[in-house]
């Protein structure tokens, strides 16, 4: 099963393996009469890396993200998870990046109505800004981990963030971004029915678990090891 998660349909690249760059992805949950859906798009067909893939909002953190301010920081239990293998002002970034790339792609902005504002000048965080929005990373959770297999065209060491969709403050158009194609609200049903990257279909049940529980649940943590593909949890 672990295997599976890392299958690819992009070929393998010979010589030494590329370095993973930092990642997040942020699934947003809305509890519905008909159940729980979540938020997703698909990948534009001219994109180099999985094109036409349906996938949650997200991509590289940003050296501007580590330095925005916030009205919440992680709580301590998931900020220690998100810490493994990165430095404390990384790992804020990290879920800082989630709440940009979900603006950017969907134009869905978390955090929390403010009468002042941080400055920032980072484009996409002054676009942010500009409606009256501060992040918030105390509603966050962190449901999962993974790092590309080496050989890929593309690496990313991608950190899985979650959060309810009461933590919206605000939506605009994002129609004039180029990376998803209309993103939507989707049933875990529908969800299941499209064309996922392997990953994302099992990142999908981790959440799928998590709403049928509240009990507490370790992190997994897929990736690449002495040539193998594993699976452990933070």
């Amino acid at each position: 099963m672990t295997k599976s998660l890392f299958d690819a349909d992009e070929k393998l690249v010979p010589g030494p393996a590329l370095r993973p760059k930092d990642a997040a992805t942020l699934i947003i949950v809305r509890r519905d009469k008909d159940g729980l859906r979540v938020l997703m798009g698909q990948r534009h067909a001219g994109m180099a890396f999985q094109p036409n893939k349906f996938v949650f909002p997200g991509g590289r953190i940003d050296p501007g993200d580590q330095r925005i301010t916030v009205g919440g920081e992680l709580r301590p239990d998931v900020a220690a998870k998100v810490e493994i293998g990165a430095t404390r002002a990384r790992a804020r970034g990290l879920a800082l990046a989630a709440i940009r790339e979900t603006f950017e792609e969907t134009g869905v902005l978390i955090g929390e109505k403010a009468k002042s504002v941080p400055h920032s000048r980072a484009p996409a965080w002054r676009q942010y800004f500009a409606h009256g929005v501060v992040p918030r990373l105390d509603v966050f959770e962190l449901v999962a981990r993974a790092v590309t297999p080496p050989g890929r065209t593309r690496r990313f060491d991608a950190r899985f963030f979650m959060v309810d969709a009461s933590a919206i403050a605000a939506e605009v158009d994002a129609s004039h971004q180029e990376e998803l194609l209309k993103p939507s609200w989707l049933t875990l049903a529908e969800a299941h029915a499209l064309d996922l990257m392997s990953i994302t279909r099992r990142v999908l049940e981790e959440v799928e678990a998590r709403a049928e529980s509240d009990a507490p649940r370790p992190v997994p943590f897929f990736r690449f090891s002495r040539g193998k593909a594993n699976m452990t949890f933070l």
